[in-house]
């Protein structure tokens, strides 16, 4: 199953699409190319697992983008995730030279940016996850996130590589000499770092953030906080599909579901997975999480029979109409324009 899911999520030419320089995606399609991962196996999810599951990793992101002691350490906390997910496939080359490729990648992209295009990235992804407060267990049982979903910043800890521990003010002339020191009190207790965390394809990173969060078993929960009910229910998402959406969704489908996943033999068809204690736990989440932030997913037929996608390629063909484009490109035109290449 890991490896399945793991090999469609690093497969080539979805990794180029995301690579692309475009518009951060919506809380809709991200929803959509997650469903597509988690399913990606023999593996199913009914909706109420698939929702908590979703609720798990956006919180538990958001808390490791929020928490990053600099904005470059974003990088380190993603190579923290590749180094464990490398760790599920150790004894699969095959699957480990798609990840480590996409390490390279990462790293030609992002590792020649200023901290000011880390900052901006921070922001944008901190912007994404604003109005998400949900309310995890393992958050709330360690005292990083506070009993109405929001975190809680530590005041205490290492600084941020680069950077002095707090308490001291210098005071210089116009001509850059040091003339005057001023020391004051902090309520933290805050230490130097002991060194940077390694942005190489092996090492240390240092940066614990992105690492495994369940060191010991216990039961994880998630829950909407009070201010989240509200927002959700007074500011709900626009329902009105926008066509460069729906084809950018339907792009990245295809590429998810392109891939001949291996069926297992003797006629097994799957297995489930329930993230909840019972069967009844899980049917009541379903019930009683509210309209408003259960996702609709779309299912698209991958097929791969050659008589089947003529047909459907007929239908299509019959439904074009041309339409005039503008001269500026609009968001998703790359999208369409690859889909045709296809």
């Amino acid at each position: 199953v890991m490896n399945d899911i793991i090999a469609t999520m690093f497969n080539k030419k979805f990794m180029e699409e995301l690579f692309k320089p475009q518009d951060l995606y919506s809380k809709k399609a991200l929803r959509t190319v997650y469903d597509r991962l988690a399913h990606a196996s023999i593996m199913r999810l009914n909706q109420a697992s698939m929702d908590k599951l979703y609720d798990l990793m956006t919180m538990a992101f958001k808390y490791q983008v929020l928490l990053c002691p600099r904005p470059r350490d974003i990088l380190l906390v993603t190579f923290n995730h590749l180094d464990a997910i490398k760790d599920f496939i150790s004894n699969s080359p095959a699957i480990l030279n798609q990840v480590d490729e996409t390490f390279r990648q990462l790293m030609e992209t992002y590792n020649c940016l200023s901290d000011g295009e880390f900052q901006l990235i921070r922001q944008t992804l901190l912007i994404f996850f604003q109005d998400m407060h949900i309310r995890v267990s393992i958050f709330l049982k360690d005292k990083v996130q506070n009993s109405n979903g929001r975190f809680v910043l530590p005041i205490s800890g290492p600084v941020p590589w680069g950077t002095e521990v707090p308490g001291l003010i210098r005071i210089f002339n116009h001509r850059g000499v040091e003339v005057k020191r001023t020391e004051f009190s902090t309520a933290g207790n805050y230490i130097l770092p002991q060194r940077e965390g390694s942005f190489e394809l092996y090492g240390d990173r240092v940066l614990k953030l992105g690492t495994n969060m369940y060191s010991v078993t216990r039961p994880v929960e998630t829950h909407m906080s009070g201010s989240s009910k509200k927002l959700a229910s007074q500011a709900k998402e626009n329902i009105v599909p926008n066509p460069l959406a729906k084809e950018e969704l339907n792009f990245l489908a295809r590429l998810l579901g392109g891939l001949d996943i291996q069926k297992p033999a003797g006629g097994e068809t799957g297995f489930r997975l329930n993230l909840f204690m019972t069967d009844e736990e899980e049917e009541h989440a379903a019930q009683t999480r509210p309209e408003e932030l259960s996702y609709k997913v779309i299912n698209i037929e991958a097929t791969q029979e050659p008589g089947r996608r003529a047909e459907l390629s007929r239908i299509l063909g019959e439904l074009e109409v041309e339409e005039p484009r503008p001269d500026s490109a609009e968001k998703g035109e790359d999208l369409l324009a690859l889909m045709d290449g296809l």
